[in-house]
């Protein structure tokens, strides 16, 4: 039986979906072939129908992940500082601590990332400039280029901060930690506006 193309690319999006929220699970090693595939409800061999290799699904899911956190908070957020507190204040809550499938990209996979394939690093190094440009955009609208080296900081002190929260046992000082990032970003903002 032959499938339409829409139902081809449904199910290669479906695919790159469920890939996506396992890999932030599971890491990208700790993710086979046959579990990102069980996922999506198919066969280990289909994969091979879609992507030539898992290498191509990953450097995929995790260009799709980035797109999706920039659609999803950033391109959303309001103009200027406003924005930017609000992005911070979304980022560092328990939920988005605690339920790392569907959270953030970078929290979930920077260390993997670095040592990964060159096309899965191009596709994060990709989306990070993409996520990067709207927070610079937003710390000095009207020169966002001049902005660009701190808000690549902000992003890195974000994810380090929420990683450290879901690395820590004690769920007081996880909490606390969040308060504390929250604090420290709003502090770079301060910082930003009197340079």
């Amino acid at each position: 039986m032959r499938y339409t193309n829409k139902h081809k690319q449904e199910t290669r999006q479906r695919i790159i979906a469920t890939a996506g929220r396992r890999l932030k699970r599971n890491g990208i090693d700790g993710s086979g072939v046959a579990t990102l595939m069980k996922d999506a409800g198919l066969t280990n061999g289909t994969l091979y129908a879609y992507f030539p290799s898992k290498d191509e699904l990953v450097a995929t899911a995790v260009a799709d992940q980035m797109r999706a956190q920039h659609e999803n908070i950033v391109a959303l957020a309001a103009p200027g500082r406003a924005g930017l507190e609000q992005m911070i204040r979304w980022y560092f809550t328990a939920e988005q601590r605690d339920t790392i499938e569907d959270g953030c990209p970078n929290a979930a996979l920077l260390d993997e990332i670095a040592r990964s394939t060159h096309p899965t690093r191009q596709a994060y190094t990709d989306g990070a400039l993409v996520l990067i440009d709207g927070f610079a955009a937003r710390l000095a609208p009207n020169d966002p280029p001049s902005a660009r080296l701190k808000a690549l900081g902000l992003l890195g002190m974000m994810a380090g901060t929420l990683q450290l929260s879901r690395a820590l046992t004690d769920r007081q000082l996880a909490d606390q930690l969040l308060e504390q990032g929250i604090r420290n970003a709003v502090a770079l903002l301060d910082a930003e506006q009197h340079n």
